[in-house]
This record gives structure tokens, sequence and C-alpha cells, in this order.
């Protein structure tokens, strides 16, 4: 068997990396091959090369190549749902209610489980949170008072500020917003609480 050239096996490791970096995806065998103007075949036998070596995983499939820098960056992100709507009478994570995925790094996170909410509305845009903002949520089932919570009522999630009113006994809901009035309930059911915000910059 004709000895594999290291340059290449490199190049082929760093045209994985680029696209993968760049679109979150890795390029086929036959996007590789057209690169580096050689055959699918040729490709096919390097990366067989490289994954005897060790340079990389291939996991089959026409994207199962993994490199070391794939696996150093999946180690050290986390990739959280985007919950959007909740339709009535559908679990919170239920695959309908997920509109996508947001890749975020677990330093940046902190402890937890986590998921994002879109926010809805403008009912706490004193706390800075706007219609269409990504809040991402640590879940939990408890909060303290004065934390913003995701609270499902009714089957539908909304983001308020937390209070417990001792003098009604009930639970008070407080939009951050002057011109809207807080929400009573003896009860809700607490998803998580808010602990970050991402959004545009106009």
């Amino acid at each position: 068997m004709r000895t594999k050239s290291p340059e290449l096996m490199n190049r082929i490791i760093e045209i994985i990396d680029i696209e993968y970096s760049k679109s979150n995806r890795v390029p086929t065998m036959n996007e590789i091959a057209n690169i580096l103007s050689i055959s699918k075949g040729s490709v096919s036998n390097y990366v067989a090369a490289m994954s005897k070596k060790g340079l990389v995983k291939n996991n089959g499939g026409s994207r199962g190549i993994v490199t070391k820098n794939m696996m150093k960056l999946k180690s050290s992100v986390e990739q959280l749902p985007v919950v959007g709507s909740i339709a009535c009478g559908t679990p919170f994570f239920a695959e309908e209610n997920i509109e996508s995925y947001l890749t975020v790094s677990k330093d940046f996170l902190g402890n937890g489980n986590h998921f994002v909410l879109r926010a809805s509305g403008d009912s706490m845009i004193n706390a800075g949170i706007h219609d269409g903002d990504l809040v991402i949520v640590r879940q939990q089932e408890t909060a303290e008072e004065g934390q913003i919570i995701v609270a499902l009522i009714d089957d539908e999630a909304t983001l308020k500020r937390y209070y417990l009113d001792k003098s009604k006994k009930l639970i008070r809901l407080h939009p951050e917003n002057k011109s809207l009035e807080d929400m009573f309930y003896k009860n809700v059911a607490i998803q998580g609480v808010a602990v970050k915000v991402v959004k545009d910059l106009y």
C-alpha cells in the first residue's frame, strides 16, 4: 500500500474543520475531493488511514468524519432547545414546541440544565426583555422572590417576576411594564428561572 502524504492528511483535516466552523456541517467525501482535485476514492482511502492512526473518527455515512478539533468543540458547548409558543395540552419540551437549537458555551451557562424561551410581547421590557429576545432559562421547579421565572399557566408559558403575597396568600407574578397589572394565582408550575438574555442590537 502506497505511503500516505502527511501534508494531504493535514489538509483534509483543515478542510473539515473550516467547513464545520462555518456551517456546523461536515463536508462529504465528494466535496473534499472537489476541493483537493482528487478522486473520492482517494479521499476515502486517506480517511480510512487517518482513522487507523487516530487522527479522525469515522462514524460512517456521508458526513460521519469527526476531527479532534470537532470533539473539543462539542465537549465545550451545549445545544439548547429554543421553545416557542406552547400548544395547549402538549408537554413543555414536546417536539412541536421546539423551534430550533442554540449553541452556547458551557462556561457561559454555568451549572444546571437549560433551555431557551423566545420572549413574546412587551410585558418585561423594563427588565430589558423585548419581543423576540431569546431568554436562557435554568430548569428548576422552585424560585426565590424577585427572580424572573417561566411559569406554566393553563398550558401557556409566561415570563414574569416572582413574588409571594403573604397577605393574600397567593403567588404574585409581576410584569416589568408599568402599563400592566400584577397577576395573582394560588399555584403556578415553575419551569425555570431566567438567567441570561440573547438579543439583537439595532
